[in-house]
């Protein structure tokens, strides 16, 4: 089922999805494609087929994110976290309740981002944190391996630091090719890769490196204001899926 072709079409624009906002963004918006791929196959199927392909995406986006556009004081404070996360990640997807943890991200996410806009939409430059971030990475990488939902927690950290638009979305572009390289074996290994699920990834492959460019020249063309209200705007679109998983996942 998962070779036929709506299956197919669904997973290309699944890919091409998560790599335009890798191009316009960074990255951290990877949630937005797996409810597309979720329609016709099982979203474990889903996160397994896609781990790889997030990897083969850092690939192409390197291209646009040099070193220049990188924070390294906040990835230094964040990816600790996020490796640690990833870890406590993989323990839930084996054992535990996913769903709760989806809806406390949701919920911490949607707070922040209502808050942001009740301000009226500006940026008010706050001073780095260490543990701030530390626990963002941690929640990050949690809802990454859990969900692809990593992008929420370091958004919320990095986002007050009013970064310019480039070293915003350097800095997330750098901190996700850490994450799914972390990620990308526990995800193989929970949902181990069929023949037929290898040439679903090959089939959207091409998807990648289309869908970074065109997120690419959409960051050209974006100010900085323009930048912090799309991103906060996909904040909350990202929030409320992750909400409705967790707790449709109870009512069902």
């Amino acid at each position: 089922m998962i070779l036929d072709p709506l299956a197919v079409a669904l997973t290309f624009a699944a890919v091409f999805l998560i790599s335009f906002t890798k191009g316009a963004f960074g990255g951290g918006f990877a949630i937005l494609g797996i409810p597309l791929m979720a329609l016709v196959v099982d979203p474990i199927v889903a996160g397994a087929v896609l781990a790889p392909l997030f990897c083969l995406g850092d690939l192409f986006a390197a291209r646009y994110w040099k070193p220049s556009t990188w924070s390294k004081p906040d990835l230094a404070i964040l990816i600790p976290g996020l490796l640690i996360g990833t870890g406590l990640g993989y323990v839930v997807v084996e054992f535990a309740d996913r769903r709760l943890i989806a809806i406390v991200i949701a919920s911490i996410t949607l707070i922040f981002a209502g808050l942001w806009f009740k301000g009226g939409g500006t940026v008010t430059v706050r001073p780095r944190s260490t543990a701030k971030g530390a626990v963002a990475g941690l929640f990050s990488g949690m809802g990454s391996m859990i969900a692809h939902a990593g992008g929420p927690p370091v958004a919320m950290y990095l986002l007050p630091l009013g970064l310019p638009k480039a070293i915003y979305a350097g800095t997330t572009f750098m901190y996700f090719v850490v994450g799914n390289l972390a990620k990308v074996g526990p995800w193989l290994w929970v949902a181990q890769p069929t023949r037929d699920m290898w040439l679903l990834m090959a089939m959207a492959a091409p998807a990648v490196p289309l869908g970074t460019w065109t997120g690419w020249r959409l960051h050209e063309r974006l100010d900085q204001a323009q930048m912090y209200r799309a991103c906060y705007a996909l904040l909350v679109v990202v929030a409320l899926k992750l909400l409705w998983d967790g707790v449709s996942g109870y009512l069902g």
